[in-house]
């Protein structure tokens, strides 16, 4: 999955009315509504938009007839294979009615057009790690960790034996890291995966 390395804005008119979006990444709806807020035209007709942070989706046809703007607005968000994303489309009518067909194409390829633009980044998923390890072995870990560049570990407590460590890699690296681990405490360190 991706989502946006920044802003992006892309404008069009379409028999005779103009059309503006911006996208942009967020991470939570809160963020999302944020951007809503401050893309939305004040002098539109209509702002549009719609919302994909995971399994949370949200979609707005502002006053357009259902269905013919929120949602080709997540469809091109969703065709394009994005996540973490909140995109606005504004529409100043032009005197010229599209009908509902025409909205839709209108809309979703307004969106799409300003996604395709937008640059883009991966989106990489962490898992956590409790780590609980004598003191001798702490910095072979650390040192260890310096083959996953995207991990980082921080110091969570002392016990009487050694260290706690609070260890964060990407998913998709997870098996090698505690593999490193074991091998770097001869198998002696607690690892327990924790909510990332």
């Amino acid at each position: 999955m991706f989502t946006l390395k920044r802003k992006e804005q892309f404008e069009q008119e379409i028999k005779k009315s103009r059309f503006s979006a911006s996208a942009g990444p967020v991470t939570t709806e809160e963020e999302a509504r944020g951007f809503i807020a401050a893309c939305s035209q004040r002098d539109a007709g209509h702002n549009c938009w719609a919302i994909r942070i995971g399994d949370l989706y949200r979609s707005s046809d502002d006053g357009e007839p259902g269905g013919t703007a929120g949602r080709p607005i997540l469809q091109a968000i969703d065709g394009q294979k994005l996540d973490r994303v909140a995109l606005v489309v504004s529409r100043w009518f032009g005197g010229v009615l599209l009908g509902a067909g025409g909205l839709v194409r209108a809309y979703g390829g307004t969106a799409a057009a300003c996604l395709h633009a937008a640059e883009r980044q991966p989106i990489i998923r962490f898992a956590a790690l409790a780590v609980t390890c004598a003191f001798a072995d702490e910095a072979r870990i650390r040192s260890g960790l310096g083959a996953f560049p995207a991990a980082s570990a921080e110091t969570n407590g002392f016990t009487p034996q050694g260290v706690q460590l609070q260890i964060k890699v990407p998913c998709e690296q997870l098996d090698d890291v505690v593999g490193m681990i074991t091998d770097a405490s001869r198998g002696q360190a607690k690892i327990q995966k924790s909510p990332g």
